[in-house]
C-alpha cells in the first residue's frame, strides 16, 4: 500500500471515528430524554440518529472498500473504533430496552383508561342512569 493509500485509509478511519463519536453523543442524549420522560424531543433526535447511522454505514463501507488496514498503521485507532462501536451498541441496546419499558407503561395506562371509560356511568336527558353500550360515546383520542 502506497503512502498516499495509507493516508486515504487513515483519513477514512478518522472520519468514521468522528461520526461514531457524534452518534454516541446522540445516543447519550436519547438516553437522558428517555430517563427523564421527555418524549417530544425524541422525534427530531431519532431523525438525526437515523441520518447519522446511514452516514456511518456509508463511511464503514468506504473504508472497507479501501482494503485491509496498512500493516503497522492505525492499530490504536482501530482499537478506538472497536471500543467506541461496542459502547454505542451497548447504549443503543439500553435505549431500546428503555423504549420498550415506556411502551409497556403507556399500553398499561391506556388499558386502564379504556376500562374506566367502559365502566363510566352515563346519564340520559332526564338525569337517569344509562347503561353504556359498546362503541357509544367519544373515543379517547378524538379532539
Amino acid at each position: 500500500m502506497s503512502s498516499s493509500s495509507i493516508s486515504v485509509w487513515e483519513a477514512a478511519l478518522d472520519e468514521e471515528i468522528s461520526a461514531l463519536t457524534q452518534f454516541q453523543v446522540l445516543l447519550d442524549e436519547e438516553q437522558g430524554l428517555l430517563m427523564s420522560g421527555e418524549t417530544l424531543p425524541l422525534i427530531p433526535l431519532a431523525e438525526k440518529k437515523s441520518r447519522l447511522a446511514q452516514r456511518l454505514i456509508d463511511l464503514t463501507t468506504y473504508r472497507r472498500e479501501l482494503g485491509n488496514p496498512p500493516v503497522g498503521h492505525s492499530s490504536d485507532r482501530l482499537n478506538d473504533l472497536l471500543t467506541q462501536t461496542q459502547k454505542a451498541e451497548t447504549t443503543n441496546r439500553t435505549n431500546g430496552e428503555l423504549i420498550q419499558i415506556r411502551l409497556r407503561h403507556n399500553q398499561q395506562a391506556l388499558k386502564i383508561l379504556q376500562q374506566a371509560a367502559q365502566k363510566a356511568t352515563l346519564y340520559g336527558p332526564d338525569g337517569q342512569t344509562l347503561a353504556p353500550t359498546p362503541g357509544s360515546g367519544r373515543p379517547l383520542a378524538s379532539g
